[in-house]
This record gives C-alpha cells, sequence and structure tokens, in this order.
C-alpha cells in the first residue's frame, strides 16, 4: 500500500520553504525526509504525532488523514 504526500510537501514548502530547512527544524537530515516522503521508508507515528503540530506544519488533528493517510492511485 502506497500513500500519497503530495499535499503533504506542498505544506512542507509553504511553511519551510524547503524540504532541506523542514529537515533541519524536525532534527533529520535531508535524505531522509525525502525517502519518507518518497515511501522508500515509511513514515512512523511519532512522525505523524509530531509533524502536524503548530511548531511545524500547523495541521489540524482532522486533517491529518488527508496529508499522511491518502491511498496513491494507480493509473493505468
Amino acid at each position: 500500500m502506497e500513500f500519497d504526500y503530495r499535499d503533504l510537501i506542498g505544506r512542507i514548502i509553504a511553511k519551510f520553504g524547503s524540504r532541506r530547512a523542514f529537515a533541519k527544524a524536525v532534527g533529520r537530515s535531508e535524505n531522509t525526509i525525502s525517502k519518507k516522503l518518497s515511501g522508500k521508508v515509511p513514515i512512523t507515528k511519532k512522525d505523524i504525532e509530531n509533524w502536524p503540530s503548530k511548531e511545524l506544519l500547523d495541521i489540524a488533528a482532522q486533517d491529518v488523514p488527508a496529508y499522511f493517510f491518502t491511498l496513491k492511485v494507480q493509473e493505468n
């Protein structure tokens, strides 16, 4: 099962300007963040608990599923 993180990536860019700046804010390498957002490395429960916070991405609790659990639709 693959997730579509396009909205999450857009939010990161809107709030931080780049994945690099976001990675620095969450104490991870840019490479790790890129792997998570491309689905090569899973986004953890801890990430989902921390990233939406007001201090980081400011995502309301009811909007978390749209950012983290939207399934990627396979194109034919």
